[in-house]
């Protein structure tokens, strides 16, 4: 191993260029690590904290705390507009309906509109888990609107029908009355 060292260098100062020349073997797999979907579960904050999102919970499912991170800068580009409100919903896995005040039926107060919020298929229905929604909702709309909100669950259900056969002999009696 060629050194750029003098001749005179400390063994310690060799011992650290050692080192250092080494340290180009230890593979850093940043393609991975900047990646939402191949990122280690226990880096997601990090990363998270690197794009600028603004809540964050270990208690979201992982593939919500993904999500997340995937829509983080399309969500930062569109603040302030209708579309990130239903981007942060759909991150967090919850299906929505905007109603703007034009659209009610009659015209409501302007810079207003209604919320139709769903969640459930795998995402925590709980009431922490809709105000970390509601947060992001009022995070990312636009400043001057003000919104009301009507929350939902959805539940996926099957329905098991069963059936079975039986054997059965019927027979025939017929009688006759004498007299």
């Amino acid at each position: 191993m060629s050194s750029l060292l003098p001749i005179n260098a400390t063994e310690q100062e060799q011992a650290i260029a050692e080192a250092i020349a080494r340290i180009g073997d230890v593979p850093v797999p940043l393609r991975d690590l900047w990646n939402p979907d191949t990122c280690p579960a226990d880096l997601l904050p990090w990363l998270a904290w690197a794009l600028s999102i603004d809540t964050w919970s270990d208690a979201w499912p992982e593939s919500v705390r993904r999500q997340r991170i995937k829509s983080a800068i399309k969500i930062q580009r569109r603040k302030g507009t209708v579309r990130s409100v239903r981007d942060v919903v759909t991150a967090f896995g919850g299906n929505l309906s905007v109603i703007e005040w034009f659209q009610m039926s009659p015209v409501g107060t302007p810079h207003t509109f209604g919320v139709l919020l769903t969640v459930g298929g795998g995402v925590p229905a709980t009431t922490e888990y809709q105000d970390a929604i509601i947060d992001e909702i009022s995070r990312t709309k636009p400043v001057r609107s003000h919104f009301t909100l009507t929350a939902g669950v959805t539940a996926e259900g099957a329905v098991g029908i069963q059936g079975a056969a039986r054997p059965a002999v019927y027979a025939r009696v017929s009688t006759v009355e004498q007299v």
